[in-house]
């Protein structure tokens, strides 16, 4: 894929992600806790059933927005926000452009 489009598929992903309310909430969730968290201690903390919240964290950890790590039978995910750079350098494009 040339870089342009990759860049486009990148920003859809993050885009898509951010997209829907309880990945947003699961994003806060983790910044304000410390940044990372197991997988139960996430899905304690939404009404959600477990399938729902292992696909939201699906998304984000393919958007990049989430890193996992496996430590025993625990899932620790950890927030990336470097990777919301995509958004923030798409703003500033979209804004500096002349119309």
């Amino acid at each position: 894929m040339a870089e342009p489009e990759a860049r486009l598929a990148e920003l859809d992903a993050v885009f898509s992600a951010l997209a829907h309310r309880a990945r947003r909430q699961i994003l806060m969730t983790l910044h304000f806790r410390g940044g990372s968290m197991a997988a139960g201690d996430i899905a304690g903390r939404f009404a959600h059933a477990w399938p729902t919240t292992t696909r939201h964290l699906k998304v984000l950890e393919e958007a990049g927005l989430v890193t996992v790590e496996r430590k025993g039978l625990t899932r620790l995910y950890r927030l990336e926000p470097k990777n919301l750079e995509v958004v923030t350098g798409w703003m500033k494009w979209l804004k500096s452009a002349k119309g």
